[in-house]
């Protein structure tokens, strides 16, 4: 059941991709189909690496601590590489690799998760120690976020922050002792976003306030706040022009040049104006039936390694995507997050399917050993 539903989220995302990436696709390479074909090859690598991750026996993670770690390194290593390369709209998050560019945060999701899960459930009972079970895993979670948010992506910074102290909570890590790390950390997020007047602009856009009425932050960025608002805003319009059963599929008017990142982070606001109300309750069902089925591949596990791990890549895809979808619907300030399984990126997709091919490798092995067990 949990790989229908990821096959529905698939398919539905390349249907509305296939619309929405056209007007996009034209007007900068001139073909209509140019991210079409780079998706489907994205999808095909993506695929692959689900299949390879799902019969890779999860537990190896922990019992392979130099695996680990070498992951853990690599992926570390990518996230300062960035720095090397030229800025792309002002943020090194990108190294390029020919015609393709990889995402390093999008893989900080993953790594941070698995290496707080191997090192608690080693920890066993000392998790509720304060060295041991909170000071370790921070500053595993914490040197996977100081380089993301200094490039700057605040996004990234926050899920790899809630999926880390997610997996703390689910080890039984002393709320007290989480909440020093989760204090320090939130104390040092809101610091950057508080000295970055284009973030805050958007914030201040966002509550209905011009930047420029407030000391500190000029008039200049209100035009960076009205560029990122304006998206929500035709966001909206999309939405409400879709009533119940959308214009109908490759109709919209949003996707010509009116919604600038159509194929990407406001995705879901073509598919809701060319498909309707309709697209919209599905997708959001799709989503909690995607968590709702991993939390129970989760509970069957037969080991709290494996619920660790589960869980904590559940919870990045659908933290992700009900973020995505508060923007969207502007009910939270303008912040560029893709929509897993739908925006167009490679790097995006990748780590999505990676992610469920944890999940599946802690159902497919987890199943495999309560039959042994019950042969026995």
């Amino acid at each position: 059941m949990f790989g229908l539903v990821v096959t529905a989220l698939v398919a539905l995302g390349l249907v509305v991709l296939s619309s929405a990436s056209g007007a996009n696709a034209v007007r900068l390479y001139g073909d209509p189909l140019f991210f079409m074909k780079r998706q489907f090859a994205y999808l095909g690598i993506g695929i692959l690496i689900a299949v390879g991750v799902a019969a890779f026996d999860y537990r190896r993670w922990r019992d392979s601590w130099m695996l680990t770690a070498l992951f853990y390194g690599v992926v570390f290593a990518l996230l300062w590489g960035v720095f090397a390369f030229r800025p792309i709209n002002g943020s090194y998050r990108w190294i390029p690799l020919g015609p393709l560019r990889l995402q390093p945060s999008e893989f900080a999701k993953l790594v941070t998760v698995i290496i707080v899960a191997v090192f608690l459930d080693k920890a066993g009972w000392r998790v509720e120690l304060f060295k041991r079970g909170a000071f370790t895993p921070a500053v595993f979670i914490g040197l996977m976020c100081l380089p993301v948010m200094l490039e700057p992506d605040f996004g990234s910074t926050m899920v790899i922050a809630l999926a880390g102290f997610l997996v703390m909570f689910l080890a039984g890590v002393r709320i007290l002792h989480m909440a020093v790390f989760g204090l320090l950390g939130f104390a040092g997020l809101a610091y950057k976003v508080l000295t970055n007047a284009n973030r805050m602009a958007r914030i201040f856009a966002f509550m209905g306030v011009k930047a420029s009425a407030v000391d500190g932050v000029g008039a200049v960025t209100d035009k960076a706040a009205e560029a990122a608002t304006y998206q929500a805003r035709m966001a909206l319009v999309a939405i409400q022009r879709g009533g119940l059963w959308g214009v109908g599929l490759g109709q919209s008017m949003q996707k010509q040049l009116y919604l600038p990142e159509a194929h990407t982070d406001f995705i879901f606001a073509v598919g809701a104006e060319e498909l309707g109300l309709v697209f919209s309750i599905v997708t959001v069902l799709l989503f909690v039936a995607f968590f709702l089925l991993a939390i129970h591949i989760a509970s069957r596990s037969q080991d709290r390694f494996g619920r660790f791990l589960a869980t904590g890549m559940a919870f990045i895809i659908f933290f992700q995507a009900v973020f995505n979808l508060g923007v969207v619907c502007e009910a939270l300030p303008t912040k560029g997050m893709a929509l897993p399984f739908f925006s167009y990126g490679g790097t995006n997709m990748l780590s999505a399917f990676f992610a469920v091919g944890t999940i599946l490798s802690v159902g497919i092995h987890s199943s495999g050993e309560d039959r042994r067990r019950h042969s026995r």
